[in-house]
């Protein structure tokens, strides 16, 4: 079981920490172990919203696939906010130095930043607050325009709401894009994409949406995209007639019919399973093409990556 250590310093927003909170316990749900503890130099700390909120004093003992997420604070500057005490910067080194990923929600970059985590780093916070933090951390290169970034298991988010678009993200690279894309669904959130970040898979580029007809016949192609799957069969599936799913279908997903959906998720895991040794003959068998020429002849098309809201 992996532990998401929330480390809760005074003045923090409810929602810094409720978000990222939320997707890791959703990740629970769906069968992921993650347990969330709560730490806090006093037994109880007050939010920036008024709310006091209880946590543990003793610090958890961690191991390298635990999370500590630091969550930022309401103060007119940095230089305004919260003091890192040298115990519990020691604290957030030592598990970056163990192998384990130091994460902040908007300003919580400053506590990763006077822990010494910052620099030779990429790192990003709030707008308001990312001049102030280059001027603070002069070895650290602020990245501006990004919801999150991550270098060398220290990860930084823009603020407020970019703290659930960087637990989703975590979520997709420690378990993949499927319980990413389930996670998000099921918050009812857009899974949105960080500037120049290599394009994501299609589970999760054209999941962002909020129909839940597009959503179930997803559901079945993924689970079965190796079959042949007629468009009357997916439209009865879902109580719809086929004229009618195509249109749902092409609205929720910027341009693509059922089948092409397919094709992308079958192209997907062929160009994996070729990264891996197979052949293009294995490949094109093992996810439902008949022989490896649709394979080529979709491959020629050029990347399945497409751009994504």
């Amino acid at each position: 079981m992996s532990r998401v250590v929330f480390v809760l310093l005074p003045g923090f927003h409810l929602i810094d920490l409720a978000g990222p909170a939320h997707v890791f316990d959703t990740a629970a749900q769906f069968g992921h172990p993650y347990r969330l503890e709560y730490f806090a130099e006093q037994s109880q700390v007050h939010s920036a919203q008024g709310l006091p909120v209880a946590a543990e004093t003793m610090w958890p003992t961690t191991t390298s696939a635990d999370l500590i997420v630091v969550p930022g604070g309401r103060a007119p500057s940095l230089r305004g906010g919260p003091e890192v005490s040298r115990e519990l910067g020691a604290r957030l080194r030592e598990h970056h130095t163990a192998g384990g990923f130091v994460v902040s929600v908007c300003s919580g970059a400053d506590a990763l930043g006077q822990a010494g985590l910052l620099d030779g780093r990429e790192c990003t916070t709030h707008h308001q607050l990312q001049e102030e933090l280059a001027r603070r951390y002069p070895s650290a290169t602020v990245v501006r325009d990004v919801l999150y970034t991550v270098d060398r298991r220290v990860a930084t988010s823009a603020g407020i709401a970019s703290g659930i678009d960087l637990a989703l993200h975590l979520l997709a690279v420690r378990h993949g894009a499927a319980l990413a894309g389930l996670v998000a669904r099921d918050m009812v959130v857009f899974l949105r994409r960080n500037g120049d970040d290599p394009q994501t898979s299609a589970l999760l580029r054209h999941r962002s949406h909020l129909d839940d007809v597009v959503h179930r016949v997803q559901d079945l192609i993924e689970a079965r995209f190796d079959e042949t799957l007629p468009l009357t069969y997916l439209s009865e599936s879902v109580g719809v007639s086929p004229r009618t799913l195509t249109r749902l279908f092409s609205r929720a997903t910027e341009g693509l019919t059922p089948l092409r959906y397919q094709q992308i998720l079958r192209l997907e895991r062929a160009e994996h399973l070729i990264d891996h040794g197979a052949t293009r003959e294995t490949a094109a068998a093992a996810v439902g093409f008949e022989d490896a020429r649709m394979l080529r002849r979709l491959r020629s098309r050029g990347p399945v990556r497409t751009t994504c809201r």
